[in-house]
């Protein structure tokens, strides 16, 4: 087998590359056409030439025993593992890893029949040997190196939706400490539009516990009600205000038509909502104005929030939804307000964007199906 290799060294690489080349999902790149199959080869010919000199226990170091490495890689190993951590980076599957190589082993086959070349039995079992310890230590690290990957997502996620749960409590809490400042500053009533405020921020803390509590139980059921526009930017409109007196701007919201409704899950449109009004009061210029606006828009609602921030640096735009991504010095924040508000968006059939008005500032659009609300339904 071993001159039989040499010879045919040239026609076993062409056969390989044409195999790989043959399945749609599998793009080799240059390198391994290169030096995969050649180098395996080379690491099979001098395996069979050390099982025949003086050195047989070279051909261990060179192609592992039979059963695997126990302690230390061997050659074919260590380019078998590289190979393995390749396919993966490319996007590639575990069964992928083992058809590269059961394609030298077809082409070794199917040559030798064509040319009648016998082997001896020994040297079918020093090729399979070296096949079956390719393909293990190739499956091996490819395998380590997935689970490693799903891992990482996985905590990734993990940490995304914590980060969501915290970044909504803290603006409920948040919200609800301004209105008890404005109750004590002014000694004004529960009964107040400030004392409203402080109520729904509570209810909005006990709804997002127990929307984790049902998260985590597995339980959770979700209400898709329609509800009146216009009484749910009156909620907004008086939390807001108390976002304003800090930013030292003005708010200014538009009267809105009764007739409109929205479907979807009102705690999260609202946290929604909520993100994009902070998000303009921290970024606006002190002594502007803040405006909000929402309107029928065909068979979509609007929902308007503009700032006057001075317009985004260019191509940052989509940046700006990106988890974790903060644009300003202000590390305050966890850079998640403007994620969860398209996450939130989108999960009730909507959409979020936004549009830069160079110099002047951006208007933040939601849009989301339209529904007519009706006098039996409460705002």
């Amino acid at each position: 087998m071993r001159d039989f290799l040499i010879n045919n060294r040239d026609e076993l690489i062409v056969r390989c590359q044409h195999k790989v080349a043959q399945r749609a999902a599998r793009s080799a790149t240059p390198l391994q056409l290169e030096h995969g199959i050649p180098l395996f080869l080379d690491q099979l010919i001098r395996t069979l030439r050390a099982e025949n000199s003086a050195r047989p226990d070279d051909s261990l170091r060179i192609s592992g025993a039979a059963g695997g490495d126990a302690k230390l890689l061997s050659e074919i190993g260590v380019t078998a593992t590289a190979h393995g951590e390749e396919l993966l980076r490319l996007g590639f599957t575990v069964d992928q890893v083992v058809h590269d190589y059961g394609d030298l082993c077809q082409a070794v086959t199917d040559l030798a029949f064509e040319r009648d070349a016998a082997f001896h039995v020994e040297d079918f079992r020093t090729l399979n040997r070296c096949l079956d310890n390719a393909i293990a230590d190739a499956v091996t690290e490819f395998s380590r190196l997935r689970e490693t990957a799903v891992i990482g997502q996985e905590l990734a996620a993990s940490n995304e939706r914590l980060g969501f749960l915290v970044h909504e409590l803290r603006n409920a809490i948040g919200t609800a400490t301004l209105a008890v400042g404005a109750l004590e500053l002014s000694n004004l009533p529960l009964n107040s539009a400030t004392g409203a405020v402080l109520k729904r921020s509570l209810a909005a803390v006990t709804s997002l516990v127990q929307h984790a509590f049902d998260t985590v139980r597995g339980n959770l059921v979700v209400e898709r009600p329609v509800f009146g526009l216009a009484g749910f930017i009156e909620d907004a409109k008086h939390a807001a205000k108390l976002d304003a007196r800090i930013a030292r701007c003005e708010f200014a919201v538009d009267d809105v038509d009764p007739s409109l409704g929205i479907r979807g899950d009102r705690l999260l449109l609202q946290g929604a909502l909520a993100n994009l009004v902070q998000n303009a009061f921290k970024f606006t210029h002190e002594g502007t104005v803040v405006t909000l606006k929402a309107f029928a828009a065909g068979p979509h609602i609007r929902i308007e929030v503009a700032d006057h921030c001075g317009g985004l640096p260019k191509g940052s735009a989509e940046e700006m939804f990106t988890p974790f991504r903060q644009r300003s010095a202000d590390r305050s924040g966890l850079g998640l307000g403007l994620s969860i508000a398209r996450q939130n968006i989108e999960a009730e059939s909507g959409t979020l964007s936004v549009q830069d008005l160079a110099g002047i500032g951006c208007v933040f659009s939601i849009r989301l199906p339209r529904h007519a609300f009706g006098d039996t339904v409460s705002q």
